[in-house]
């Protein structure tokens, strides 16, 4: 098995010479005292510095995960201002104002919907952001697998839901169980830490959320182990190559049309941070 470790504080055999080269004004400094201000330190450290790095981070996510993000934000948004902080009705998964209104963006817009805004939607945020980012950035060279595994999982819980008479409130929420499902045989064999309490090995990571909605919650987590099932089920398919990516959207990516050559020069950019 191997562990995920960033290890800190190594320096190179010359490291002593670069201290030559500061003085006091690198740092914060009472002009009176001499003391080190550490008020002003904090100041440094403080609010820009962590609006900065959400503003990095949120530049740095690749295009479809952002896209999905930005608009699930604003879904919410517009339901706070709106709806009582309640998902826009109109957004909502409807089988009779799609068939009858042709309103057929809501099987789409339904995974939108990671609960009311507030502590609750921004942990699913950081969720789905983590897992779903980090699917996409190891499909850099081959995006259109990254977003048939996305149509994949979206078509088959949307179909899953509709069956089995299921409330499509928490299709965004579940989604992202799928996502970790993927994930987890991506890295299988990898230990995670788990809120700096124990490690587990990441193909176990879907099964610690569904333990942990269970007793947390206090209810089956049906909903939660859907993901996992729709994820197995993608993994077989896509490992016997039974699953595919159509030929015309591999074509279409690799053609010389405008919004094609936009992605390639989004995730060129990716594939940069692969590069050695």
């Amino acid at each position: 098995a191997r562990t995920a470790q960033i290890r800190g504080g190594a320096f190179d055999d010359d490291s002593d010479d670069e201290y030559d080269d500061f003085d006091d004004s690198d740092f914060d400094f009472d002009d009176e005292d001499g003391m080190f201000d550490f008020d002003a330190a904090e100041d440094d450290f403080g609010e820009d510095s962590t609006l900065a790095s959400l503003a990095e981070a949120y530049e740095k996510t690749p295009p479809l995960t952002k896209a999905y993000l930005t608009a699930s934000f604003g879904a919410a948004m517009l339901g706070y201002a709106t709806n009582k902080n309640d998902f826009p009705s109109i957004l909502q998964l409807d089988w009779n104002p799609i068939l009858t209104k042709f309103q057929i963006w809501r099987p789409l817009t339904a995974f939108l919907n990671f609960g009311p805004l507030g502590l609750g939607y921004l942990m699913t945020a950081h969720f789905v952001w983590t897992y779903m980012s980090t699917l996409e950035r190891l499909n850099h060279s081959n995006p259109y697998d990254f977003w048939l595994m996305m149509f994949f999982g979206a078509v088959s819980m949307v179909a899953g839901y509709s069956l089995m008479g299921l409330s499509p409130r928490f299709l965004g929420h579940n989604l992202s169980t799928f996502l970790v499902y993927v994930w987890s045989r991506y890295h299988e064999g990898l230990e995670v830490n788990m809120f700096e309490l124990f490690n587990t090995r990441a193909e176990l990571l879907p099964w610690f959320f569904l333990a942990q909605t269970f007793l947390l919650e206090g209810e089956v987590p049906i909903l939660d182990f859907l993901g996992i099932v729709f994820g197995h089920i993608y993994h077989h398919y896509k490992t016997t190559n039974v699953l595919r990516t159509p030929k015309f959207v591999i074509q279409w990516y690799n053609g010389n049309n405008k919004y094609a050559r936009m992605l390639k020069e989004k995730y060129k950019t990716i594939s940069s941070d692969f590069e050695m």
